[in-house]
């Protein structure tokens, strides 16, 4: 290869792997959210499919979504069409599904929670329809309530299990972050993340990012209300929130986490929900503060790029894939909306 002939690759590849600049910031000046659907109670979730199909959760908590017969909705799937710009439903019941990935096969992970959910983490095979569990115990007990997932290069899937809500006992002695291996395997790689919410790895495979958003409560549809002159009140003590947090991990080789550092602290503000990394390693996190709600863009040190201002507080985020990489469809309250960026979305290489 001639100097010259090197020197214009190693050109075009910095150009590509480029982040944004001053000049080609993050959100293009003027973008505006789009709102696409309107679910039931709260979507959550957000993935888009190989084909690019979009699909989300809407968790439809069961002391809200009651029916005027008295039946309650059980949870549901939902498929966006970009192309006819259709909303229809994927699965339903849906398990109480909550955060979904698509791995390197196309097939979609599922992670089902409580309030009359899975409470398990599922591999749907988006070819035949068919769906396996992949593990709904540890140690003989039932999970929490599986949250969210994320998939490394080797396959292995990380999902946390916090529990927010839902009558079902609570049997794990700590609220934790879980790697399954390909062989099947489920360990506990993570027990000191206070609640852990939205996991995502780096890129490069050496960070394992963790949220934290303790609310201080199990169940907090069940902490009761009674009516007065002006309507229902709390009957409940006070919560005392917990840690509300992004954090840093560190992962070897192996898949096993230690703590690195604690990148941004929202305390007394509530914490995150989802995140997603870009191709070059920035974060956008789902940040739930009352003062700032929206998606917020962080470098991988934690020091904030941008700043998305959704209506309701935002609870996921996820790229779409091919011609629209650049494209970010978020779900915020119980809509789902979608913004265009300048950065390009990371995804899981096709398996060969």
């Amino acid at each position: 290869m001639t100097p010259i002939r090197s020197f214009l690759l190693l050109t075009l590849a910095v150009a590509l792997a480029a982040p944004a600049s001053a000049a080609d910031p993050i959100i293009p000046p003027g973008a505006k959210l789009e709102k696409l659907f309107d679910g039931i109670v709260l979507t959550e979730g957000v993935a888009v499919a190989p084909d690019g199909m979009v699909y989300f959760s809407d968790i439809t908590f069961s002391h809200q979504a009651v029916t005027e017969t008295g039946a309650i909705h059980a949870g549901h799937i939902w498929k966006f069409n970009p192309r006819t710009s259709k909303t229809t439903i994927f699965r339903s019941p849906s398990g109480m599904s909550n955060g979904i990935k698509f791995d390197a096969r196309g097939d979609m992970i599922i992670c089902e929670g409580a309030d009359y959910g899975g409470q398990r983490v599922t591999r749907t095979d988006m070819k035949t329809g068919m769906s396996y569990i992949i593990t709904g115990m540890f140690e003989g007990r039932r999970l929490n309530s599986p949250n969210d997932v994320t998939i490394d290069l080797k396959g292995r899937l990380y999902f946390s299990d916090p529990r927010y809500l839902g009558h079902e006992a609570v049997e794990q002695p700590v609220m934790g972050v879980y790697r399954i291996d390909p062989d099947g395997s489920i360990h506990r790689i993570i027990s000191d993340a206070g609640k852990p919410n939205g996991v995502c790895i780096s890129p490069d495979q050496k960070t394992l990012y963790v949220v934290s958003n303790d609310n201080g409560a199990t169940g907090f549809e069940r902490l009761g209300t009674a009516p007065d002159a002006k309507g229902p009140v709390a009957t409940a003590a006070p919560l005392r929130k917990g840690h509300m947090a992004l954090m840093a991990y560190d992962l070897n080789d192996k898949g096993e986490a230690t703590f690195r550092k604690t990148l941004v602290d929202y305390y007394p503000e509530d914490g995150p929900d989802g995140l997603i990394v870009d191709a070059s390693g920035n974060l956008f996190v789902a940040v739930r503060s009352e003062k700032k709600p929206g998606i917020v863009v962080y470098s991988p040190a934690g020091k904030e790029l941008a700043y998305i201002k959704t209506p309701e507080l935002p609870t996921n985020v996820g790229f779409a894939r091919g011609k629209d990489a650049k494209l970010l469809y978020i779900t915020s309250g119980k809509s789902l909306y979608r913004i265009r960026t300048n950065v390009k979305g990371y995804q899981l290489p096709a398996a060969r």
